[in-house]
């Protein structure tokens, strides 16, 4: 779809093509994974075509086709990504590197949660003071990475939006949101529509791992455990031509 979708854009004609895929990223986790799918069929469509990828155009198609421009931003440019769409379908994004001391541990537990049901949950409005929280949040989370006070990420990481919300659909969330403070651990959070969590760790990622593991196993639920790094560079495009013999 995002290879049509990029073709019809440009006025570009797609050759048939065959793909092999490999995919590490899980899906319907709340990871990314079709974020990541969008982005690297729009290159496709000007890569086949013999066509270097606009970084603003490819941003653009991506943004319409995933419905916002958050996950493809990250995808697109790797680091800690921030955008902003204009009302004439343009894309603002400003790309910060981000700190390599701070890895990611990914906790994701054996629970079908469709995007369409996590997202149902959610009120049709907010109000006043919570959104005021999470905007200061928001501010204060680019803030700390950039002045690297990263203690302070674990307040930055506290929402109102939309996690108290997704708790009951969710298994041992509650529970692993409300977990204290411990060494290494930077701040945690839902990611997505979920069911996937997040944390931000320095040490004992291993440690932490298995500590918001064992929450969801209480309640029945088997996880699958990821210690990752941030991607420092986005979308990467190399073409190998095999020689006629």
């Amino acid at each position: 779809r995002a290879m049509r979708h990029t073709a019809e854009k440009e006025g570009l004609s797609l050759p048939p093509v065959r793909l092999a895929v490999q995919n590490q990223i899980p899906m319907a986790g709340g990871l990314g994974s079709s974020a990541a799918a969008t982005v690297a069929g729009v290159a496709l469509a000007f890569g086949v075509t013999s066509r270097a990828v606009p970084r603003e155009a490819a941003l653009r198609y991506a943004a319409e086709i995933e419905g916002h421009a958050d996950n493809v931003g990250a995808a697109l440019f790797g680091g800690l990504v921030v955008t902003l769409p204009r009302s004439d379908g343009t894309v603002i994004a400003v790309r910060k590197p981000w700190p390599k001391m701070i890895r990611v541990t990914a906790v994701t537990p054996v629970l079908t949660l469709e995007t369409k049901k996590s997202r149902a949950v959610l009120p049709e409005s907010v109000q006043l003071k919570d959104a005021v929280h999470n905007l200061q949040r928001s501010a204060l989370f680019v803030a700390a990475i950039e002045e690297r006070r990263y203690d302070l990420i674990w307040d930055a990481m506290q929402d109102r939006l939309h996690q108290p919300h997704r708790q009951r659909l969710i298994p041992g969330l509650s529970e692993v949101l409300s977990m204290p403070r411990i060494p290494g651990l930077l701040g945690l959070a839902l990611s997505g529509a979920g069911p996937s969590i997040v944390a931000l760790t320095m040490d004992r990622h291993a440690e932490i791992g298995r500590a918001i593991a064992g929450h969801f196993e209480r309640h029945g639920l088997a996880s699958t455990v990821w210690h990752l790094e941030a991607a420092q560079e986005g979308l990467a495009v190399t073409e190998k031509r095999s020689r006629n013999k």
